[in-house]
C-alpha cells in the first residue's frame, strides 16, 4: 500500500478543515443541540450555562417536566434558519424519547423553532419563536 502524495495529503487536509469550519460556523445550532442534550441528561449546571440569562428560569421549568421520565435524544440535528432581531433562529430534526412507567413517548424536535442569542461570549438558548 503506497502513501498518499504530498498533493493528495494537502487536498485531504484542506477538505477536512473545510468540513470542520462548516460545523463550527453554525455555533447557534450547536448551542441548541447542547441545550437539548443537557435537558435530556438532566444536567442542571450545563442547562443553565447553555441558557441566556432571561431564559434560565424557564430552562429550570423545562427540566422539572423531565423529572419523572427517563429520556434519550435520538438523531438530533439542528441548523440555523434565519434571524429574529438579535437572535438566530434554529430548527432541529430528531426527537426526544421519554419513558414513564414503561410507556414511551416521542417528542419531535421539529415542533419548535429555537432562539439562540450571543451572550457572555457564547451562543445560548433563549426561548422559542
Amino acid at each position: 500500500m503506497s502513501l498518499p502524495s504530498t498533493r493528495q495529503f494537502v487536498l485531504i487536509s484542506f477538505v477536512a478543515l473545510a468540513l470542520a469550519a462548516c460545523k463550527e460556523q453554525d455555533a447557534p445550532a450547536q448551542a441548541i443541540e447542547g441545550y437539548i442534550q443537557a435537558l435530556v441528561d438532566k444536567d442542571t449546571d450545563n442547562l443553565t450555562n447553555r441558557s441566556c440569562a432571561a431564559w434560565e428560569e424557564q430552562a429550570m421549568t423545562e427540566l422539572d417536566s423531565f423529572g419523572a421520565v427517563s429520556a434519550t435524544l435520538q438523531d438530533a440535528n439542528c441548523q440555523s434558519a434565519g434571524e429574529d432581531g438579535d437572535a438566530t433562529l434554529v430548527t432541529c430534526a430528531g426527537s426526544i424519547l421519554a419513558t414513564y412507567n414503561d410507556e414511551q413517548r416521542e417528542i419531535g424536535l421539529d415542533r419548535q423553532t429555537y432562539r439562540a442569542v450571543y451572550e457572555g461570549g457564547e451562543w445560548r438558548m433563549c426561548g422559542y419563536k
